[in-house]
C-alpha cells in the first residue's frame, strides 16, 4: 500500500462526504445520549476542511493532517472538535515530512491518534467512546499483517473490528462525555463517536483499495 499526498487529500475529502451523507444518522444517535449535534458539527467541520485543503499546495502529509486537525478544532463544537482535532494533529506530528504512506505508517498514525484521544478525553477502551472502534481496528490491522494477510485484507479486518466495536458500545455504560450523565440508561444506545470513527475507517479502507498502489 502506498498513498501519496494528493491521494491523502482526496481521502480527507471523501471522509467529509461520508460524514455529510450520514449527518442525520449520526445526529439521531447523538439525540439519544448526547447533544443531538454530532453529525451536524462534523459536517460543518469537514466542509471547512475541504475549503482549507483546496487552498493548500503542500505535499507534506504531516502538514495536511495538522491542517485538518486544526480546522476541526476551530469549527466543530462540543467534544468532537478537540478529540478529532487532536487525533489528526497527532497523526500530523507522526507523518511530518512524509510525502507518501505505507502500511507501517497506518499503524503509526492510528497509534498517534489513539494516544491523542486518550490524552485529550481521559478515556480508555470500554468507556463507550470512539476508542471502542479505533483500538480494535488498530489491533486487528496489526494482527492481520503479522499473519501475512495483504494490506487490503488487513484494512478489511480493521473495518470489521471497528464495526464490532461500535456494536459493543450498545452493551456498555458510558463513562465519559455527556452520555455518562445517563448512567445505566446509556446502555442499549450506540455511541455516535465510535460510529463516526467506523465510517471514517471504512472510507479510508475503500480509498486505499481504489487509489493505493502496491507497496514496493
Amino acid at each position: 500500500m502506498s498513498l501519496n499526498s494528493s491521494q491523502v487529500k482526496k481521502v480527507m475529502l471523501e471522509i467529509g462526504e461520508t460524514v455529510e451523507k450520514n449527518k442525520e444518522f449520526l445526529t439521531e444517535l447523538d439525540l439519544a445520549i448526547g447533544d443531538a449535534d454530532h453529525g451536524i458539527n462534523l459536517t460543518k467541520g469537514f466542509r471547512a476542511v475541504a475549503t482549507k485543503l483546496s487552498a493548500t499546495e503542500t505535499d507534506d502529509i504531516g502538514e495536511i493532517f495538522t491542517l485538518v486537525g486544526m480546522t476541526l478544532v476551530g469549527n466543530v463544537g462540543g467534544a468532537s472538535g478537540p478529540l478529532y482535532g487532536t487525533a489528526f494533529m497527532r497523526a500530523g506530528s507522526y507523518a511530518a515530512g512524509k510525502t507518501s504512506l505505507i502500511a507501517d505508517d497506518f499503524v503509526g498514525i492510528l497509534e498517534a491518534a489513539i494516544g491523542g484521544i486518550k490524552m485529550r478525553g481521559k478515556a480508555e477502551a470500554g468507556d463507550k467512546t470512539m476508542l471502542d472502534a479505533l483500538i480494535p481496528a488498530l489491533n486487528a490491522f496489526q494482527e492481520a499483517l503479522k499473519q501475512g494477510i495483504t494490506v487490503h485484507g488487513a484494512l478489511t479486518k480493521a473495518v470489521e473490528a471497528a464495526l464490532a466495536g461500535v456494536n459493543y458500545t450498545k452493551e456498555i455504560q458510558a463513562r465519559k462525555g455527556r452520555a455518562s450523565y445517563l448512567g445505566a440508561r446509556s446502555i442499549g444506545h450506540q455511541d455516535p463517536g465510535a460510529t463516526s470513527t467506523y465510517l471514517m475507517l471504512r472510507t479510508i479502507s475503500k480509498a486505499v483499495q481504489t487509489q493505493g498502489q502496491p507497496e514496493k
